[in-house]
């Protein structure tokens, strides 16, 4: 498939499970409609440009709703730290901030890959 790991990948219903299935996969959810969600996509991008070792996927929330549904997503924004296909760590806050994510996927990327989700 060839992504390119510095590039922040469109996830849909068809390829959410490819997409996360291997390696380490930072999944934000968001919608057009959560301010908070649109405010943190340029800091997505940038979490993608200086982290080659983890792919980092949009899944736009109004238009996979089955897929929320299955990762028990309750509100928005909600990111998602994925480990070869299993959910590994997850923050959730309607008033999320960039700070607040970084200072999250540091401790998330920290722990052990034994990790049990």
């Amino acid at each position: 498939m060839g992504l390119d790991n510095n590039a922040v990948v469109e996830a849909t219903k068809e390829n959410f499970d490819e997409l996360v299935g291997s390696g380490l996969v930072l999944v934000d959810v968001w919608a057009e409609s959560c301010r908070p969600c649109v405010a943190l996509a340029p800091h997505m991008a940038s979490i993608a440009e200086t982290n080659p070792d983890l792919t980092v996927v949009k899944l736009d929330a109004s238009k996979a709703r089955r897929v929320c549904m299955s990762l028990q997503v309750r509100g928005l924004p909600t990111i998602l730290l994925f480990r070869d296909g299993q959910e590994v760590a997850r923050i959730s806050e309607s008033s999320l901030v960039a700070d607040q994510v970084d200072a999250w996927l540091a401790t998330a990327l920290a722990q052990p890959e034994t990790k049990e989700a």
